[in-house]
């Protein structure tokens, strides 16, 4: 494995909230390469390392990066609404909003990243922006504490077995697993 990158942390679809946490580690894997990455680059330049390791990039925030935010968005979220009551209805409209929000603020980040990787994956020298690849990592970093501190605990609440086994079931299907 290139010293840009880490080895995935694997998880069970039966556990859907852990593979949530697994996925955290997964993206901040990915920031660790992207922050890997800004050092790299004014040293060796666009070489094979740095192109494989912003390839990769890409791939991991426009598929499972995105399939974390759907996760949470169509099967994790609303069957918490549907799920809470009294204070914890107020308590979970809270967390959600604010996950939602910082959802549309690190896809807003994430495009902006993305078109530099993209030039770096294809050899281009345009070097990745320091302060924006932190920017984006500490965004994230903040978001996965906020999840894993609230939304996590408030849906092991909440949650019955039932509920559990869909959004497991949901997320496999959205990654085309059975």
């Amino acid at each position: 494995m290139s010293v840009l990158q880490r080895d995935p942390v694997v998880a069970d679809f039966g556990q859907p909230l852990q593979l949530l946490k697994a996925c955290h580690e997964r993206i901040q894997a990915q920031c660790d390469t992207l922050r890997r990455l800004c050092v790299h680059m004014p040293v060796h330049g666009s070489d094979a390392q740095a192109q494989q390791a912003a390839s990769n990039v890409m791939r991991y925030f426009d598929s499972a990066g995105r399939h974390h935010r759907e996760d949470e968005e169509q099967d994790l979220f609303p069957r918490m609404i549907a799920s809470a009551t009294g204070q914890n209805a107020e308590r979970v409209a809270l967390v959600i909003g604010r996950l939602k929000s910082e959802h549309v603020e690190i896809e807003r980040s994430w495009l902006e990243l993305r078109e530099v990787l993209e030039q770096i994956a294809h050899g281009g020298i345009e070097p990745l922006d320091e302060q924006s690849v932190e920017q984006f990592c500490a965004m994230y970093g903040a978001h996965i504490a906020y999840e894993e501190a609230n939304m996590i605990s408030l849906a092991e609440q909440l949650l019955d077995a039932a509920a559990i086994a869909a959004i497991g079931k949901a997320m496999a299907v959205r990654r085309g697993l059975r």
